[in-house]
């Protein structure tokens, strides 16, 4: 039977405290694995690149960065899309600044920038939370906006305000440019998604994530023992902005190749990365990747299904995604805050007292 743990112990600490206690989970996590770097690159196509992969893999990203600030240490960010930006940007101008040097230096790099603009607009934090913060982080949305568009210097002066991403390779296969092939840039995307995994994962679990969720679920108590809310916060924004930055610096380079940052970055993506984390599960790594896939795949299938095979019409099944994703939303905040990630969970508890009453 599925998810039974007879036989199942643990000799050591390190056993017992392991990311995946119960066997089934890490034969799952290591075959997921497998099938995602030696089996996907080899029948991956273009199609499923740009509409699926690609944008799971860079929105998982960012829904790991925003759930790191939102549902770890409890600080609500409208932002997400002009962090994007900022990371959007920076490789752009790492790309052209320093084209001798890896795109994945630059990418890292371009994070790293992301994380000190992200202190910078985290400082209120300390004196402001819930919606007065929320106003905060948007109002850094909308002033990075404006500032990309208002200021040529960041788009190298050109005519049309866009930014192009130069043609860069990894070890001799391009990664950038119009003569990518789709296993190149979807395996380039994976090893940021897993490393930003692996890295957000142990930093949660361990004494920097404790402090996060000591400030989330109470300051006050939280200060009193000890914890230090400034490190604490500015912690959380500068890991958030890391991986968001990352997941901008993606969606530019790889996925899109070219930007405009009112239309790529507007307010629009920040609340898109919030539903993702809404919906996946606040302070949950699974949660990120579910809620990345869900609003991902969500219109994809609307599009197939509705609109190529019923002949709906385009409007109507725009309109009815924006109607499903506002439902789902409410349903969650209602019946379960924690979102599929907390389903999961209670699934696999059902499963491991089947056939008893649980």
């Amino acid at each position: 039977m599925i998810y039974r743990e007879a036989g199942d112990f643990k000799t050591s600490y390190v056993a017992d405290s392991q990311t995946f206690p119960i066997r089934m989970d890490r034969r799952a996590y290591w075959a997921a694995l497998a099938v995602a770097f030696l089996v996907i690159p080899f029948v991956i196509n273009d199609y499923w690149l740009n509409a699926v992969f690609l944008p799971f893999l860079i929105y998982a990203i960012a829904a790991l960065g925003l759930n790191i600030l939102t549902g770890y240490c409890g600080q609500v960010s409208l932002g997400t899309g002009g962090f994007m930006a900022v990371g959007a940007y920076a490789c752009y101008k790492l790309m052209t600044a320093f084209p001798d040097i890896n795109i994945t230096l630059h990418v890292i790099a371009a994070g790293a920038i992301t994380a000190g603009v992200g202190v910078l607009f985290g400082l209120p934090s300390l004196r402001i939370k819930g919606f007065y913060l929320a106003v905060a982080t948007l109002a850094a949305q909308f002033f990075l906006v404006w500032l990309f568009n208002r200021v040529p210097w960041f788009y190298n002066y050109s005519a049309s305000g866009q930014i192009s991403a130069p043609e860069r390779t990894v070890l001799g296969v391009p990664i950038t440019g119009a003569a990518t092939d789709a296993w190149a840039t979807y395996l380039f995307c994976l090893v940021f998604v897993v490393a930003s995994a692996w890295i957000a994962r142990n930093l949660t679990r361990g004494s920097v994530g404790r402090t996060w969720m000591a400030i989330r679920d109470m300051d006050i108590a939280a200060e009193i023992i000890g914890v230090s809310p400034l490190r604490a916060k500015l912690s959380a924004f500068a890991v958030s902005s890391f991986f968001i930055g990352i997941a901008g610096a993606l969606f530019f380079a790889v996925y899109l190749g070219a930007v405009e940052v009112g239309s790529a970055f507007g307010i629009d993506k920040s609340f898109l990365v919030l539903f993702m984390v809404i919906i996946g599960g606040l302070g949950s790594i699974l949660g990120s990747f579910l809620g990345a896939g869900f609003m991902v795949l969500l219109p994809v299938f609307l599009t197939n299904v509705l609109r190529d095979g019923l002949g709906w019409p385009t409007t109507l099944v725009a309109h009815l995604e924006l109607v499903i994703v506002g439902a789902l939303i409410i349903g969650f905040l209602i019946a379960e805050p924690h979102g599929l990630a907390a389903l999961w969970r209670t699934t696999k508890e059902k499963l491991r007292s089947w056939p008893f009453p649980y």
